[in-house]
């Protein structure tokens, strides 16, 4: 039966309403490159069909997706049922478009081709789940600004797949940080004592569903994959809207980028063949090599900026490989009026993220405590167990170990949120226009940047600021 046919079947059997019907969602899955796309199938959901469609050209990167996939159906414990029809010829993109199977694209692969799958699929008038980022350059953030208004014309949605709002200690931040007895308000800050700063330490060779991640060569190039400051940084950015200005909508006009910075990290012939298994680096990057032959990867990048008024600074740094028993880590510190609530994840925190409230400067501490345990005993309601341990003037919230999940399961808690947003066929009313202002704030940052000298050729290896000296 072809793809054409079976699309046909499906839709007879719901026609009512496709996505409100179990089984209703059908999962088209575009040239997944990068290993996110997977993740998505990481789980089953009621409302979506078990066969996904899957269009992309054929090599290493389909084959890798495909593993992945057919290990979550393999597993012993809860495993899936993924039934996956493949189409691999060249005219891939234009063969999903025309046939079409599916009412759900999910795209995760070559940032630089993203945009244009995007603006296609919601132009043939199917919903786009897309991982960040959806564009890389300025060309392409007017691209996803004509998008949205398919999209609105076409009665579809466009969501990008942000997972760092599903970290515990993330959404426990925002919770605290809403508490005017707790915190009171976000202070303003200035460029060099910024009122939130949010860093964040990546690594190229990693372990992904417990076996080593292979990545495509493109993906060490910054024309295809995007440079690191609109990159990684797209989650830091959401993070600071969705936590300082909950279910506020933003306009370009509350952003005001001030400072941005880019740098490098080497990459050796040797680093780069253990991640992708590849011997040598393709021609398309030998404009990227130094003298010695090695990579300089512009992975890294720094910007500080206002968001209403509010002084904002987001770092991204990435490192070749972790040390042993550390992994990709994350540093955050909101200030207010009368507090500050922090996330640490260095050595202290065995390196797992953990959330602290401190005392603002000139904040009674004891006042601050009360507040404190009044505010987690209400927020015990969703979170059972959480609880509060002082340390002089520092607070630490005790989070059980059931309410924490990995950047994996992420992925699985995205898509519940994207499937009850397609069942009441809209996003909520600040998604849109603060995902715009999102990109429009990296794409800023990225044209400052590489109008900024630079002042290092490789990174520093740091972990967030909770693992140095204080």
């Amino acid at each position: 039966m072809s793809l054409v046919q079976k699309r046909s079947r499906t839709m007879r059997q719901t026609k009512q309403d496709p996505v409100a019907v179990p089984g209703g969602v059908r999962l088209i899955t575009l040239a997944p490159g990068h290993f996110h796309a997977s993740l998505v199938q990481k789980a089953m959901y009621p409302q979506v069909a078990p066969t996904v469609w899957v269009y992309a050209p054929a090599g290493p990167e389909l084959d890798e997706h495909l593993k992945r996939v057919e290990a979550y159906n393999a597993r012993t414990n809860d495993p899936t049922n993924w039934q996956q029809q493949l189409y691999t010829g060249a005219d891939f993109f234009k063969r999903m478009l025309a046939e079409k199977p599916g009412n759900v694209v999910v795209i995760a692969g070559n940032n630089r081709e993203k945009i244009d799958y995007i603006a296609g699929s919601l132009q043939a008038g199917l919903n786009v789940l897309a991982d960040k980022p959806m564009c890389i350059d300025a060309a392409g953030f007017e691209k996803l600004k004509a998008s949205f208004e398919v999209a609105e014309h076409k009665k579809v949605l466009l969501y990008d797949v942000m997972t760092e709002r599903y970290e515990i200690t993330t959404m426990l931040q925002k919770a605290l940080v809403n508490d005017r007895a707790v915190f009171g308000r976000l202070v303003k800050g200035s460029v060099d004592d910024p009122a939130v700063t949010k860093e964040s330490v990546h690594h190229f060779f990693k372990y992904v569903s417990g076996k080593p991640l292979r990545r495509p060569a493109w993906f060490f190039d910054t024309a295809q994959q995007g440079e690191g400051i609109v990159d990684i940084t797209t989650h830091l950015v959401d993070l600071i809207q969705w936590e300082s200005f909950p279910e506020q909508s933003i306009a370009l006009s509350d952003i005001k980028v001030l400072r941005a910075r880019r740098w490098p990290t080497i990459v050796t012939r040797e680093q780069f063949a253990q991640v992708t298994g590849l011997k040598d680096f393709p021609d398309y990057l030998d404009r990227m090599l130094n003298d010695e032959r090695a990579l300089l990867d512009y992975a890294n990048g720094e910007l500080s900026y206002t968001l209403k008024g509010v002084h904002a600074k987001v770092s991204v740094m990435w490192n070749f490989e972790a040390p042993a028993g550390t992994g990709d880590t994350h540093f955050s510190i909101m200030r207010g009026t009368k507090a500050n609530v922090i996330i640490r994840q260095g050595k202290e925190e065995n390196y797992r993220p953990e959330l602290y409230v401190e005392a603002a400067g000139g904040a009674e501490a004891d006042a601050l405590g009360t507040a404190l345990r009044k505010a987690v005993k209400k927020l015990e309601a969703a979170y059972p167990g959480l609880d509060v341990q002082r340390n002089g003037s520092r607070w630490q919230i005790l989070i059980p170990d059931k309410h924490r999940t990995d950047h994996e399961a992420h992925f699985s808690q995205v898509m519940e949120r994207f499937l009850t947003f397609l069942a009441a066929g809209k996003l909520p009313r600040w998604e849109t226009p603060n995902t715009i202002a999102k990109y429009y704030t990296t794409i800023q940052a990225l044209q400052l940047a590489q109008r900024t000298p630079v002042t290092s050729e490789a990174s520093v290896l740091l972990g967030p600021r909770a693992s140095r000296p204080q």
